[in-house]
C-alpha cells in the first residue's frame, strides 16, 4: 500500500503562485510514476503533470511554460510549483502515484486550489 498527503493549496489572484507537495510512504519502490490531476465538478479528472522514476516529466499543455513539476527522491515527495495562475486552473488537485507492474492509481485525498481574477 502507498499514502499519499497532500499540501499547499490555498486561495491567490490570478497571476500568483503555489507550490503543492505530496509525500509518499508505504511501499514506494512499487511506483513507477508520481503526478498531478486536477477535477472541478462537472468535468473528468484530467493530467496536469507526472514524472517518472528516472526524471522524465510531462504536462498538459495548457500548463507547459507556467508548471514545472519535480521529485526529491530522499523525502519520498514530488511538487508541483505553479506560477503565472489563471482562474481556469481552478480546481481540486490530486496526488497519484502508479503502481509499476500493473499501473494501479493510489490518490491523495486532494487539495483545493482556487485562482481568482
Amino acid at each position: 500500500q502507498v499514502q499519499l498527503v497532500e499540501s499547499g493549496g490555498g486561495l491567490v489572484q490570478a497571476g500568483g503562485s503555489l507550490r503543492l507537495s505530496c509525500a509518499a510512504s508505504g511501499s514506494i519502490l512499487s511506483i513507477a510514476t508520481m503526478g498531478w490531476y486536477r477535477q472541478t465538478p462537472g468535468k473528468q479528472r484530467e493530467l496536469v503533470a507526472a514524472v517518472v522514476r528516472d526524471g522524465s516529466t510531462t504536462y498538459r499543455d495548457s500548463v507547459k511554460g507556467r508548471f514545472t513539476i519535480s521529485r526529491d527522491n530522499a523525502k519520498n515527495t514530488v511538487y508541483l510549483q505553479m506560477n503565472s495562475l489563471k482562474p481556469e486552473d481552478t480546481a481540486v488537485y490530486y496526488c497519484n502515484a502508479k503502481r509499476g507492474w500493473d499501473s494501479y492509481d493510489y490518490w491523495g485525498q486532494g487539495t483545493q486550489v482556487t485562482v481568482s481574477s
